[in-house]
């Protein structure tokens, strides 16, 4: 039913946790299933020529949910570490699907909620910032 790399998110999970003093903090749940996501952001600067750039330094994951969930947030941390706040905030639920090896269909909507509490994170940070 899953993946060998869904079972290898779900079982060893690289970024889960919290940081300490987040700069951006995104929450959704579905009410349907019960899952739960919380991401919290580390936004750094570095220099591309002269333009300052924001980019992912750190990003943790909280979620209270099934094998496909937590799979999802793992993989979403993965592909947005490291990422510019643009591009990590173009990452799509199908970029962590495909990622994953694809999720059973009944199971996409995790990885819908995990793309939408990064960009969650993304726009708390922006609305402090």
């Amino acid at each position: 039913m899953y993946s060998e790399k869904v079972i290898k998110h779900f079982k060893n999970p690289t970024f889960v946790g919290e940081i300490d003093n987040p700069d951006g903090i995104g929450e959704v749940g579905n009410k349907v299933c019960g899952d739960v996501m919380v991401v919290q952001i580390k936004v750094g600067k570095k220099q591309n020529n002269s333009t300052p750039i924001e980019f992912i330094k750190d990003i943790r994951f909280q979620t209270f949910g099934c094998v496909a969930a937590i799979a999802s947030s793992d993989m979403l941390c993965e592909l947005a570490k490291g990422k510019s706040l643009e591009q990590a905030n173009q990452i799509t639920n199908k970029d962590v699907s495909e990622s994953l090896g694809k999720l059973p269909p009944i199971k996409e909507h995790c990885s819908n909620l995990a793309a939408d509490a990064l960009k969650n994170a993304i726009k708390d940070f922006r609305s402090k910032n």
